[in-house]
């Protein structure tokens, strides 16, 4: 179920038309939505495997979306999904509890897995300068998080508990947002803090002016179908420049299975 809930999730995020990033009304940067279903397939398994270490779920999910792909579409996504999945077969205390406690427990090992897997995916590392994942690890994943937390908004989310997930997108997602929630949690996304990987890329006033761009979308998602042909005109204006807010729709896939896990719980 924790997998289904991984792929479901996965899929849903394909669905809404995320300006700038890829989904089922367009491309981009070189990659189509088949891509990404054939990467959520393929990872699922290691990212889901029942007792599985942190690391060994991590770097297997990226292991095999590298076989089945040939590229890195979704280490974002797994190092948001891998520490969910795994509080997601703890027991005692809420999803978000056990999530911390996931993240308090990766030690070493589970920093050179995790390592190898950002090696494989993206040489460039973590974002910061401070551990070379192409060398071995000698600090807990915590640590190396900590220290790229400045610059890459997935490793921020490690330290603070997950909590662009359960403080701005999952609220995203109980709001109004027609057939797309997972638009209202990406644009929410958007509009809250520069996206890390427009800033890797770009610099800090390319990703400071989409915030910008995208704080006013985010306050009009009342009838987002109404809004179509505006979203995928300012998709293809930002695929023109080949800006791809690529954190903030990790984000949004994170926020999905955060949500099918917890409806799961409920429903248990």
């Amino acid at each position: 179920m924790i997998a289904a809930a991984f792929r479901a999730a996965c899929a849903a995020e394909l669905d809404a038309p995320k300006p700038g990033n890829v989904h089922r009304f367009a491309g981009g940067h070189g990659m189509v939505v088949e891509d990404f279903l054939a990467s959520a397939a393929a990872a699922a398994g290691p990212l889901c495997a029942p007792g599985a270490r942190l690391g060994a779920r991590i770097f297997g999910a990226v292991d095999a979306t590298r076989t089945a792909v040939g590229q890195n579409t979704n280490l974002g996504i797994i190092l948001l999904a891998a520490p969910l999945a795994m509080a997601a077969e703890g027991q005692g205390g809420t999803l978000r509890a056990r999530l911390s406690r996931v993240l308090a427990g990766a030690d070493r090992a589970d920093a050179q897995a995790a390592f190898r897997a950002i090696a494989l995916a993206a040489p460039a590392g973590l974002g910061a300068a401070t551990h070379d994942v192409r060398a071995p690890a000698r600090v807990r994943l915590a640590t190396a998080m900590a220290a790229a937390a400045g610059r890459d908004r997935i490793a921020w989310n490690w330290t603070h508990g997950f909590a662009d997930v359960f403080e701005i997108g999952l609220p995203a997602l109980a709001a109004p947002a027609g057939p797309w929630p997972a638009l209202a949690a990406y644009l929410r996304f958007l509009a809250a803090f520069p996206d890390s990987h427009v800033m890797r890329k770009h610099g800090a006033d390319a990703a400071t002016a989409l915030q910008t761009q995208a704080r006013p979308w985010a306050a009009r998602l009342a009838d987002p179908a109404a809004l179509l042909p505006a979203l995928l005109a300012w998709d293809t204006e930002l695929k023109e420049k080949n800006i791809n807010p690529g954190t903030s729709a990790d984000l949004t896939v994170a926020t999905l299975f955060a949500r099918h896990l917890l409806d799961l719980e409920g429903a248990s």
